[in-house]
């Protein structure tokens, strides 16, 4: 574990809307220590910066996380906030190895300074014994560690009176939301949270037995992922959003209420369900009737594209990848995951050994060996840090809500994060501070270029709002 040591600090240039932004990359580690001073662990980091034009006036400070959890921040670094990027495919499919670094035009930077961090367990962040692992793996030991380095951070750099955000995707969405409140509490508030492909409320995607919610929740991306792969019929595969709209409505006014009635549906009832199930998953209704009207993600997955032996993506349902075994019910692999994991892992080494001028043997885990994630009070239920999110507006009612969805996306689907929204219970007032932007991609949204140049411009227009006075 490298514990304090003084950091690597790099200058570099790039072109941003035809014009050349220099800035300095600092990357290093900052150390979490107990009551008595002791180290328990070392949080790893690189952080992006750029002197302010007038030092009256600090340039805001973005603090940047992916999920898991038991992922490191590669995924957002080197996909869409960081000034360079990997390259994939114009849809953000795997290029043939080996793999390239470009510059990203539509990083953040300009706008806003980055700072990626690495929860303990992933990266190069490190507790000091094994043992010691057990007190960061879990929602409030992750919390609170976050929380500390990012008190440390604005304490070292001199930042306590820069405009503040976080922006966190997947379980950083999570950890964000649960952070927003946990540091009001402690001095340091927020100008703006943004969410990323959003999991607050556990409830919305988990599929337990007598919980009915994900089924009716995860219907529009059936829906979207049938209609990208031409499997609904010809009314519905005109036009995306006009059918997503009747999706939804369908899932909310005819779906849910006939699952909440559960065995009490008469034989006709059910026929009918089954019969639309089918026209807005692209599944047989045979399928559907099968199934008890419930379709479960990885079934789903396996059994659009059965027929062509082939199976869609969890994190990006546009990807397909070959079905293997066509009698299971679940696919051997998530091509979606598969797509993208090999030139961020390769990317992330050579760019932190050549580029930044790290140098370490130990490996970057990119997925962190982690075991046994304390869920808290909802270990056998569904955790939720909407109500963390819900009280730091109460708190900050000068904070800003950010929250990008991808329709594409199978692992945190876009109407369960509006579902989310809806039930937090936030005073009215608060909700012309929340903006919600979709895009036609998938979990990481911004590895297809279209969608990559809407969320930069998305961003920099929230920014600018949060930032106002």
């Amino acid at each position: 574990m490298r514990l304090d040591e003084p950091p690597i600090v790099t200058e570099h240039t790039i072109e941003v809307d035809g014009k050349p932004l220099a800035y300095t990359v600092t990357t290093g580690t900052l150390p979490l220590l107990d009551a008595f001073g002791e180290p328990q662990a070392s949080v790893f980091y690189m952080a992006y910066t750029i002197p302010p034009k007038d030092p009256a006036k600090p340039r805001p400070l973005t603090f940047s996380f992916n999920g898991g959890p038991g992922s490191c921040s590669v995924w957002l670094h080197l996909g869409a906030l960081g000034p360079r990027r990997v390259k994939l495919l114009e849809d953000g499919g795997m290029p043939a190895p080996p793999f390239e670094l470009v510059d990203n035009p539509e990083t953040w930077l300009d706008h806003t300074d980055l700072v990626f961090i690495d929860p303990v367990g992933t990266g190069y962040s490190r507790a000091a014994t094994e043992e010691l692992n057990e007190k960061y793996w879990g929602i409030q030991g992750d919390i609170d560690s976050i929380g500390e380095f990012i008190r440390l951070y604005l304490t070292r750099n001199e930042r306590w009176n820069a405009p503040l955000f976080l922006v966190g995707e997947s379980y950083g969405t999570t950890r964000a939301a649960g952070l927003s409140g946990h540091l009001i509490d402690r001095g340091i508030a927020f100008n703006g949270i943004l969410l990323v492909s959003s999991i607050l409320q556990f409830q919305t995607l988990r599929f337990t037995p007598s919980n009915d919610l994900p089924y009716v929740l995860y219907l529009p991306t059936y829906t979207a992922t049938a209609w990208y792969h031409g499997k609904l019929e010809k009314a519905l595969q005109k036009d995306l959003r006009k059918t997503l709209k009747e999706a939804e409505a369908w899932a909310e006014e005819v779906y849910a209420p006939a699952l909440l009635r559960g065995d009490r549906l008469s034989d006709t009832e059910r026929q009918t369900i089954a019969r639309d199930l089918a026209r807005y998953t692209g599944l047989s209704e045979t399928y559907t009737l099968q199934a008890n009207l419930r379709i479960e993600i990885m079934r789903f997955c396996k059994e659009l594209l059965r027929e062509e032996n082939q199976t869609v993506g969890r994190f990006d349902s546009r990807y397909k990848g070959i079905g293997g075994d066509t009698l299971k019910e679940r696919p051997d692999f998530d091509p979606s995951g598969s797509a993208t994991r090999p030139a961020y892992t390769a990317m992330i080494n050579h760019y932190m050994r050549t580029e930044l001028g790290y140098q370490t043997d130990e490996p970057y885990h990119v997925f962190g060996p982690i075991k046994n994630w304390d869920w808290g009070s909802a270990a056998n239920g569904h955790p939720d840090t909407s109500e963390s999110l819900r009280l730091a507006f109460a708190k900050n009612s000068h904070m800003q809500l950010f929250v990008a969805s991808g329709y594409y996306d199978l692992a945190t689907p876009y109407y369960a994060t509006e579902h989310t929204l809806a039930h937090m219970g936030l005073d009215p007032v608060f909700r012309e501070q929340i903006t919600v932007e979709e895009y036609e991609a998938g979990h990481m949204m911004y590895v297809e270029v279209s969608s990559l140049k809407k969320l930069k411009k998305d961003v920099a227009a929230f920014l600018k709002k949060a930032t106002k006075r």
